[in-house]
């Protein structure tokens, strides 16, 4: 260990009294360093002068002890090149023994003494070492409530109080070695600066690191709820909003003003360090019975990317225990756990005061009507953000019952951003956050309310009958940090200058839905970019692919390996992880979570997904539907098809690849998206599943009985539902013919399509005929302006529409086609839709001789097995070396 000393300090002794008291206190005292070598922060060779916020003898004690730990200068030696007996100072003093009172010191006392021993000697520095001591900032589970009480707060305590917080929670203790300052480097900056003005502007940059870095341990000082209610209630928008109320209603602008405050006491939060504490105590056995390990990733970037800003935590939203989860490793992390926007339904008898002193604030799920509590929500939010209290809310709105990211509601987002713009002291920084779970509590909810049962409505008794849950067990969990998301480069690049629009609470320039769209959107790729993949999502990629969801054993290692080298040879972003189980590990895996089930055979084992879990797993294939969405892409190329030409998928990947983004919010632009096409068809080359001929322009797959094109299909397959729903969207649009169809009666025409194809189909997917989907994708065609509205309120659509239709035979098996078109309602425009005639196969690739239809028994697999190689009556015939029409439409492509 690096050992820096003060150079030329005479050595004193300490006073034989101060080594007996530290002796007393060891047994009571562990310490944390942070960082855990402090030593590397320091400049060998010139004096260090400790400074900590409060003087106290406990305090003296622990840094001493901490510096002889860590190999640094000591505390209680004198500083070389001055008068100061001691090498340390605090900033204020406690007086009193029980309750104490905080006095500062002089600013031109020690400072004043530092700042005249470098007069006159150019070449001489000290550096100064702020130290921070918190002692019991997180009991641990062992730890006792009464402990809680006494633990680390921003209250100023006597003597007495410390001493009890030492034996109680002294077991806790952090000591927190900020970088050092500069004393030259500071003096040089501030110019003819006279010496005791100089000590206390250092005094008051010293007092506001110090708030920083308590505020970041413990949490901002929230004072009492009733000092936030009160500054609330006073704002003047909140003011002139009464006043309107009690004019329009014809009240007493006294009741008006009570209302107010009702509404504003059913918002607030009331944070409680304690309650924190005690929860947090409760939590850990609560996550022990519930999961096998929770996960974070990245936590380290994110916490260094936090100091100085107003952080606002965007998790993607999947379950109840989100709330519970993030703010629970942030506190074991040593960051404060966030004030978290609930809605009213959580506020439920016993449990919605627990949560509201948990940093929980109470929203309702509309304002609309209610322009008084509209204005009080809007000045509550400025509140929090203007004393930098970090939050927590999900802009998708609600629960993901499907497992996709949810298109996001701005309204959180605009108060937010609005709330910034009125006073921009503090910069916002919004933190993405992925949160993956290998089984739900809610899952089986979520697939009934899909299937059309109505959402059943929060309740304690509801909880109650819930705590059943605690006799299973969940598996693990993963919390990725994103990469954070700065508001002040949007707000300069929307608006040169947008810093004019702040001061009126009223303003909502032009320029401002377009920041909130593409904060929005930043915010959902950033967390899809932090995505985790467990065991559960590559079993449910590879078996809800097969009709059967069942899948040989070595077919489903094989796939696996496949999936698993795909995400590791092309990487989605930097942020991505990946478990580090082989496939034989995760088929085991998959077996003990209870998800999958092992059929014996003689001739190999199979494994399938039961019944439900079918629909249940299909939630943990769409967390990750984004990472081979690409790769799937080029797989349904070949569906249908044994052979087209890389600019063929180019450039259908490059007409498909818009809704494709809006949907599952990819990361790429075009230019990316082409890059990483072509880097994903080398892949499929390089693993033989696809042959590249003519230099590299034409790509081919195997005939259907090879493994090859096999795994070509399972991977498509992930993909193909999506495609066939904007086939329904598009074939119900063009058979009705334009003028005809609002917007919301075509999402109608294609919610009920999608339901019946589901019936016929015995789809496992719920999603499939998910309106929220439907309506994305029209909204996409309305941007892309392939789709407009007429001045009656109906569609009307471009020419390419038509096209898009035809270019579908290239994916769609005809079958899948005519059923849609079937089952879709419309008028008489059968033409624009209608299907060719069977048409010749392309001299290119000629049927291989014995690769008949007749064919379709695999020599190596069951009966059964062959089966799940087949998604659409079509395969047989393209397996065979028969060419649809798909390849008849290489050559003009």
């Amino acid at each position: 260990m690096q050992n820096i000393s003060t150079a030329d300090s005479p050595r004193r002794r300490t006073p034989w009294w101060f080594h007996l008291a530290g002796q007393l206190l060891l047994p009571w005292v562990r310490i944390r360093r942070d960082p855990a070598e402090p030593t590397t922060l320091l400049k060998a060779g010139v004096p260090v002068c400790y400074v900590i916020e409060r003087d106290g003898f406990s305090d003296a004690l622990i840094l001493d002890r901490a510096c002889r730990e860590a190999g640094l200068p000591g505390p209680l030696q004198p500083l070389a090149g001055t008068r100061r007996r001691r090498s340390v100072f605090a900033l204020m003093r406690r007086d009193g023994w029980l309750f104490g009172r905080k006095r500062h010191r002089a600013p031109n006392g020690p400072l004043g003494q530092l700042v005249h021993s470098l007069e006159g000697m150019p070449d001489r520095d000290i550096q100064i070492v702020p130290v921070s001591i918190y002692v019991g900032r997180a009991p641990n589970r062992d730890s006792g409530w009464f402990s809680v009480l006494f633990s680390e707060n921003w209250v100023m305590v006597g003597r007495f109080r410390r001493l009890l917080a030492l034996l109680l929670n002294g077991r806790d203790t952090v000591v927190h070695f900020s970088a050092p300052v500069s004393l030259r480097e500071v003096l040089a900056e501030s110019g003819e600066l006279p010496p005791p003005r100089f000590a206390r502007k250092l005094a008051r940059v010293l007092r506001t690191h110090f708030h920083r870095i308590r505020a970041a341990v413990i949490g901002p000082d929230l004072s009492h709820r009733r000092t936030v209610v009160d500054d609330v209630l006073r704002a003047e928008p909140v003011r002139a909003a009464i006043a309107a109320t009690a004019a329009k209603e014809k009240i007493s602008e006294a009741k008006a003003w009570r209302r107010a405050q009702k509404m504003m006491l059913e918002i607030a939060a009331d944070y409680s360090h304690p309650v924190v504490r005690s929860v947090s105590l409760l939590l850990s056995n609560f996550w022990n019975k519930l999961y096998d390990g929770i996960a974070m990733h990245h936590f380290d970037k994110a916490r260094a990317a936090a100091p100085g800003y107003e952080v606002v935590y965007v998790p993607s939203h999947r379950s109840h225990t989100d709330y519970l989860l993030l703010s629970y490793q942030l506190h074991m992390s040593g960051v404060v756990p966030p004030h978290i926007a609930a809605g009213i339904n959580l506020n439920l008898p016993v449990i919605g005061p627990i949560l509201r002193r948990g940093g929980a604030f109470f929203m309702r799920r509309t304002f609309k009507g209610n322009a008084l509590y509209s204005v009080i929500f809007n000045e509550y939010m400025a509140q929090l953000i203007d004393r930098g209290v970090p939050m927590e809310y999900f802009i998708e709105g609600g629960r993901s019952r499907t497992g996709r990211l949810l298109a996001p509601r701005a309204g959180m987002l605009v108060m937010t951003v609005r709330a910034f713009l009125r006073a921009p002291r503090r910069p916002v920084l919004f933190q993405p956050v992925y949160i993956g779970y290998e089984k739900l509590m809610e899952g089986k909810s979520y697939a009934g309310e899909l299937s059309g049962q109505a959402k059943e409505k929060e309740s304690l008794l509801g909880l109650l009958k819930g705590l059943k849950v605690l006799r299973q067990r969940y598996g693990h969990v993963a919390l990725n940090f994103g990469e954070p998301i700065e508001l002040t480069p949007l707000l300069d690049a929307a608006s040169a200058d947008w810093r004019s629009a702040s001061g009126d609470p009223d303003t909502r320039p032009e320029w401002l839905s377009g920041v909130i769209d593409q904060l929005a959107e930043k915010i959902q790729v950033n967390v899809n970019r932090a995505a985790d993949v467990n065991p559960i999502n590559l079993l449910a990629l590879s078996l809800l692919a097969t009709p059967k969801h069942a899948m040989a054993e070595n077919d489903l290692l094989a796939q696996l390996e496949l999936t698993r080298s795909l995400l590791l040879e092309l990487p989605y972003s930097d942020r991505i992880t990946l478990t580090p189980m082989d496939p034989a590990g995760i088929i085991a895996y998959g077996e003990q979570m209870g998800w999958i089930r092992r059929i014996k055979h003689p001739l190999g084992d199979v494994l399938d997904v039961e019944g439900e879990q079918a629909v249940l797993l299909s939630y943990f294939r769409n967390n990750v539907l984004h990472l081979v969405a690409v790769a799937a892409w080029v797989a349904c190329c070949f569906l249908n098809n044994r052979r087209m030409s890389r600019a063929s998928v180019q450039r259908l990947g490059r007409i498909i690849y818009p809704f494709l983004q809006g949907e599952l919010f990819l990361a790429w632009d075009e230019a990316g998206f082409g890059t990483h096409l072509q880097a994903t068809i080398d892949f499929f080359v390089r693993r033989g599943l696809l042959e590249a001929t003519g230099d590299g322009r034409m790509l081919e797959r195997g005939p259907g009985q090879e493994d090859g094109a096999f795994q070509l299909k399972v991977i498509a397959r992930s993909l193909i539902q999506a495609f066939e729903r904007y086939y329904i969207a598009i074939a119900a649009l063009v058979k009705h013919g334009p003028h005809t169809l609002s917007g919301g009666e075509l999402e109608t025409t294609c919610t009920l399509t999608a339901q019946r194809l589901a019936l016929l189909n015995e789809l496992s997917a719920p999603e499939f005929f998910d309106k929220a989907l439907f309506r994305g994708f029209i909204q996409k065609l309305r941007e892309r302006r392939i789709v407009w509205t007429d001045d009656n309120g109906k569609l009307d659509y471009d020419s390419a529409l038509e096209d898009m239709v035809r270019d579908a035979r290239v994916i769609l098996s005809r079958e899948m086609r005519h059923s849609i078109l079937k089952i879709t309602p419309g008028g008489d425009r059968d033409a624009a839709t209608e299907e060719p005639a069977a048409e010749p196969a392309t001299p290119a690739a000629p049927a291989e001789a014995g690769d008949d239809a007749g064919a379709e028994l695999h020599q190596r697999h069951v009966a059964a097995e062959h089966e799940s190689h087949r998604a659409h009556p079509a395969d047989a015939a393209a397996d065979a070396g028969e060419e649809t029409e798909g390849t008849q439409r290489d050559l003009p492509l």
